[in-house]
């Protein structure tokens, strides 16, 4: 007998070694994620991630963003593909492209993003670099509603590292790598048993309102690593 296929879908979207896609199927077969990847969408025609994806039987799709002539037209054939599925979320996975407003206000509440930083802190790229320039004590990674603005939308869930004296950007880079591995996968469990809620700007997890830096699942995580 075939193993049933949960009603919740998610789509994927990355640009590179997808191992936070790697992430969510190791979670969805270990009984962990009652959630159907039912595609996963990568810009990149080379990414990594896109052999993940094939080893678990998800369906792929390649939208170079250099065949378009302009963000709008890009969006739009990832728009295209994703009205096939319908899916009830869509995760960004180490997708580098910033998406338009008209994309973003068009699945605005069903879209959501895994930053490598403790947001509001450190929005945009080089967020390790940045953290240790600045000699901060902790750093870590946020899950959070794709907003318009880059880096900015209502935060869901973070998980926290300590930075230590001798840290490097790699050796900073695998810590936090470690913690999205279990973050991610445990926010997508929280949509995926309808726990989560947005109106407007305030997320509800579990009908307790969360506060503006959203929930931490620290703790949790360290369950799952010790």
């Amino acid at each position: 007998m075939g193993q049933l296929i949960s009603p919740y879908s998610i789509a994927v979207l990355i640009s590179g070694t997808g191992t936070n896609l790697q992430a969510l199927v190791k979670a969805q077969q270990e009984g962990l994620l009652d959630a159907h990847i039912g595609l996963v969408i990568s810009n990149e025609p080379k990414a990594l991630g896109l052999n993940h994806a094939h080893k678990a039987n998800i369906p792929t799709c390649i939208i170079n963003h250099r065949d378009f002539l302009t963000r709008s037209h890009f969006d739009q054939a990832i728009t295209n593909k994703l009205d096939q599925l319908d899916p009830n979320l869509i995760v960004l996975a180490g997708f580098m492209r910033q998406l338009t407003p008209h994309f973003v206000h068009q699945y605005y509440g069903k879209i959501i993003n895994l930053h490598p930083s403790l947001l509001p802190k450190y929005k945009g790229l080089n967020t390790f670099e940045r953290a240790l320039n600045e000699e901060a004590k902790e750093h870590g990674s946020t899950v959070h509603f794709v907003a318009p603005e880059l880096d900015a939308g209502p935060i869901i869930s973070y998980a926290r590292c300590s930075i230590q004296p001798h840290d490097t950007t790699k050796d900073l880079q695998e810590r936090t790598k470690a913690l999205e591995h279990y973050l991610l996968p445990l926010t997508v469990q929280y949509f995926a048993k309808q726990k989560v809620s947005l109106y407007h700007r305030q997320v509800t997890l579990e009908d307790r309102i969360l506060p503006p830096e959203g929930t931490d699942l620290t703790q949790i995580i360290h369950k799952f690593t010790h």
